[in-house]
């Protein structure tokens, strides 16, 4: 994963070429939106493009004594950010491809929310330099495993509807952590392990925060030394674990074992199958699956379908097969929230997966075989394995559905 979204231009504006200028803190204003990142002593990212300035990010940069950011941006008039939204709402898919409704879980989605921004926070201040309680940490592992038992499928439904946009590592690192503890409660795994690997999960990119941001936004291609350098972020991460924020081995090891492979071609020691650690491994796989179904600067994410399918052909390359064979049992190969086509014509979505038989989920009828659509509540409730005429044909990409219906 790479710092933030802070090399992603909003679209709005082009920047290229423009120098970096300060901005006194006192000119901020709580709301204003830029159109490239702006940043905290050069190197430091604050807010990524296109998401609103908060009035903690500002107080938060005075009491460190900070008297001026950097951008290359502008803020983003209010009537731009007005008819993008009205834009961006009009693509939007329609009810039957809600993955899932927000509505239906609002605590559920505001706890989602609040894990996000206090990663945020934390990796801000870890950016910036400032101490971070290791206890703030485990606060966050704590309520997402909590979270992740009570909330299971509405969780699972945030990850792949990519609801929130902005805040792009800190997303990753929770989503990551998400995935992480339901791979490990599959192979059940001591409580006490899934804690550290939750850990680990939530921090297992932070060494990013130390690379040069000309290189962690670069568009173009990397050179062989950008590359090893960029390769060098997971003995960062070890050293902010262990030595900063006073962790244990057995969670410094998870940081620094995740680009490791099952065949031994990761970085940056190039140890192979058991040799590395079980919680990298798993975490290795949560991370590599949430690349795969989130939106990013240089490509459009995965339906879920797709990026299980990916997993599934690695044919013992990057991937533990027993963390992959986990994996599969937790989510599905048609994870939950998952638009698919059954054999008689008929759209669903996907609300229960069944772990002894992946591809015969519990599904919900969005549209019957007939052609009568139906709301998220109406629809017949069918169970795969016990309607044994129906199968799945294929998965459908709910923007397929979104351009049908624009």
């Amino acid at each position: 994963m790479v710092l933030g979204s802070g090399g992603q231009n909003s679209g709005l504006y082009s920047q290229k070429g423009r120098k970096m200028k300060k901005i006194k803190i006192d000119d901020l204003k709580e709301g204003a939106i830029f159109s490239e990142p702006v940043y905290i002593e050069g190197n430091n990212l604050l807010v990524p493009a296109g998401v609103a300035l908060r009035k903690k990010d500002i107080d938060r940069v005075k009491t460190w004594g900070i008297e001026t950011v950097e951008t290359k941006g502008e803020v983003i008039p209010a009537e731009i950010i007005k008819k993008a939204a009205v834009e961006k709402s009009a693509k939007k898919a329609p009810n039957l491809a809600s993955i899932p409704d927000i509505h239906e879980n609002k605590g559920a989605y505001r706890s989602y929310q609040e894990l996000i921004e206090k990663m945020e926070e934390i990796c801000n201040s870890i950016a910036a330099g400032v101490t971070v309680e290791a206890r703030a940490i485990d606060n966050i592992a704590g309520r997402l495993l909590q979270a992740v038992r009570e909330q299971r499928n509405s969780y699972i439904g945030y990850i792949l509807g990519g609801e929130i946009s902005g805040h792009a590592m800190s997303k990753n690192l929770v989503n990551t952590a998400i995935l992480s503890a339901l791979i490990a409660q599959e192979m059940k795994i001591p409580h006490h392990k899934i804690m550290q690997i939750v850990i680990g999960a939530l921090l297992h990119d932070v060494g990013m925060l130390r690379m040069p941001k000309e290189i962690v936004e670069k568009k173009g291609g990397l050179s062989e030394g950008e590359l090893l350098r960029i390769q060098s972020h997971p003995l960062y991460a070890y050293k902010i674990v262990n030595k900063e924020l006073l962790y244990p081995e057995d969670v410094g090891v998870i940081v620094l074992q995740h680009h490791e492979r099952w065949d031994g071609e990761g970085y940056p020691r190039r140890i192979a199958g058991t040799s590395v650690d079980l919680g990298a491994r798993i975490v290795s796989v949560a991370d590599a699956f949430e690349a795969m179904v989130s939106q990013k600067p240089y490509r459009n994410s995965l339906m879920g379908y797709q990026a299980m399918k990916n997993l599934l052909s690695d044919n013992l390359r990057r991937f533990d097969p027993d963390v992959i064979k986990a994996f599969i049992q937790t989510m599905g190969i048609y994870p939950i929230g998952s638009i698919i086509l059954l054999n008689n014509g008929a759209l669903a979505r996907v609300t229960e997966v069944q772990p002894t038989a992946p591809l015969r989920p519990k599904i919900k009828i969005l549209k019957d075989e007939f052609g009568k659509s139906y709301t998220k509540d109406d629809g017949d409730e069918i169970d795969l394995l016990v309607e044994k005429s129906l199968f799945i044909a294929k998965a459908v990409d709910p923007k397929e559905l979104a351009g049908k219906h624009a």
